[in-house]
């Protein structure tokens, strides 16, 4: 019985892959998974990149692993796939080699790069066209750095010698053994080369970042096919029947399919998706006009806001400055303290993300005394959470999002609760934990099983009761908490400049 899926969850600091089974009840039962860390390489300050190759046999050994605890590649109908969005791929189109680097979307280096293109007032073009404001976070300047950094880069890209893809494109390619280069709508619509309403590359923005057409790939659907795997990989061809972007996968994850429905992955960084409907809205407040997801000739688009560093804060603390030795000692840690102190830390570890946009930013703590201690710290960083997604809900307000109800959260800091009814309480708005935690993997699952034509929609059919977190925070206090955080920001900001 081919009743399982192989969805590959590819991520910043890991790649994953978990096998579900589709059941009588027509809902996605996870059955087996294996994860594999992925290093971070820091070559200068501001420079985050990771190993292609690295991610790719990583890929391969996770696969082969689930394959073999879930009973055998006989058991398998597809491969849905799920990655790190905007992170930058370049290689060559005959050996299937990296030929540098893989630039993360954390990246800073080609801040100056748009900068510039903002100086030469290209900034409302591009977001008109893309929904993607100017700045190095999208993938667009990061191809255009590789192809300069590689020797003969263009001309071989003009060439069709060197291909470009986002993390998808380079799986798909490795998995097809070289056969389809191509790359989902989610992924391409945060390169800033497509247009986000026609969904094709446009000319004029590959002109404008210096982007050569014939090295990007293909744009497909979310969920269709796009290739047979190489059968030498797992023991047969096993077709790729859907992919999207990391957000986008989670999205569909937690079925978050009509306008007004919205979630939050805490990860590495946070990024709030909210489903806005069948056509794209234009942020005024800078935020990210991007596709939700795209279903044959169906797409729902949506307004979201991307936090660089919100994981990434308690990892500092943990590997930078050894404040606590295991993540999990944060909850406890911040609860030993019956208030903040007056200390905020603002994670502008690599710059600020919406809805600042304050890409040269550096993280800063602010209220510091003779009476702070590494507590202090801690609950400084588990806070930031909080007030960056309210500054996201009141950019999504003042754009005119459709209204939402709960706030759906995935990601490995929701086990904090301490932190999770801290979001509540800031947020003014009930916070949603599914039980299954796994979403950008449940959401590729569901798009491969679309795909593959065994489901008939993406109606979530698993049914296991969420955690919930509903504010209790009186409004005196959560305004003065407010405040302060908006002064901490201002003076990141002042002191970044």
């Amino acid at each position: 019985m081919t009743t399982c899926i192989l969805a590959i969850d590819q991520g910043t600091t890991s790649t994953r892959a978990i096998a579900f089974e589709l059941r009588e009840d027509m809902g996605l039962h996870p059955m087996a998974v294996s994860q594999i860390a992925l290093a971070q390489h820091f070559p200068h300050s501001g420079w985050v990149e990771h190993d292609a190759a690295e991610i790719w046999a990583a890929t391969l050994q996770t696969c082969r692993e689930v394959i073999g605890k879930a009973g055998g590649v006989a058991r398998f109908a597809a491969v849905g796939i799920t990655n790190q969005r905007e992170t930058a791929v370049i290689w060559d189109a005959a050996t299937g080699e990296p030929l540098h680097r893989a630039i993360v979307w954390q990246d800073r280096r080609t801040a100056d790069v748009t900068a510039g293109l903002v100086a030469g007032g290209h900034e409302a073009t591009v977001q008109a066209a893309t929904g993607l404001i100017l700045d190095p976070y999208f993938s667009a300047t990061k191809f255009a750095w590789l192809l300069d950094a590689v020797p003969e880069g263009r001309a071989r890209a003009e060439r069709g010698e060197v291909l470009l893809g986002t993390i998808d494109a380079w799986l798909v390619w490795k998995l097809t053994g070289g056969a389809q280069h191509v790359t989902d709508a989610t992924n391409a619509s945060r390169t800033s080369l497509m247009d986000l309403e026609t969904r094709v590359w446009r000319d004029d923005l590959c002109d404008l970042f210096r982007v050569p057409i014939a090295a990007l790939p293909r744009i497909v659907g979310c969920a269709e096919p796009r290739g047979e795997t190489d059968a030498a990989l797992f023991g047969r061809a096993l077709p790729i029947t859907g992919s999207a972007g990391d957000q986008q996968a989670a999205l569909v994850g937690h079925g978050a399919l009509k306008p007004g429905d919205a979630k939050i992955t805490y990860g590495t960084g946070a990024f709030l998706v909210a489903n806005v409907g069948d056509r794209p809205v234009a942020s005024s407040s800078r935020l990210l006009g991007t596709l939700g997801y795209q279903v044959g000739d169906t797409a729902a688009w949506a307004l979201e806001g991307s936090i660089f560093s919100a994981g990434s804060a308690i990892q500092w603390l943990r590997d930078g400055v050894g404040m606590i030795r295991d993540s999990r000692e944060s909850e406890a840690m911040a609860q030993t303290l019956p208030d903040n102190g007056g200390v905020y830390l603002v994670p502008g570890f690599t710059g600020l993300g919406a809805p600042w946009w304050e890409p040269d930013a550096r993280g800063a703590v602010i209220g510091l005394t003779r009476d702070t201690g590494p507590a202090h710290f801690v609950r400084a960083a588990l806070e930031a959470l909080a007030y960056q997604t309210r500054d996201l809900l009141d950019a999504l307000g003042r754009d005119g999002a459709p209204p939402f109800s709960v706030l759906k959260v995935d990601g490995g800091v929701t086990a904090n609760a301490f932190a999770m009814q801290f979001v509540a309480d800031i947020c003014q708005i009930p916070v949603e934990r599914p039980a299954f935690q796994e979403m950008t993997a449940l959401g590729a699952a569901r798009l491969a099983a679309l795909g593959a034509g065994l489901i008939g929609d993406l109606e979530p059919r698993n049914s296991e009761a969420p955690a919930v977190w509903t504010p209790r925070m009186d409004a005196a206090q959560r305004d003065r908490l407010l405040q302060g955080w908006r002064r901490a920001v201002k003076a990141a900001i002042l002191v970044a400049a």
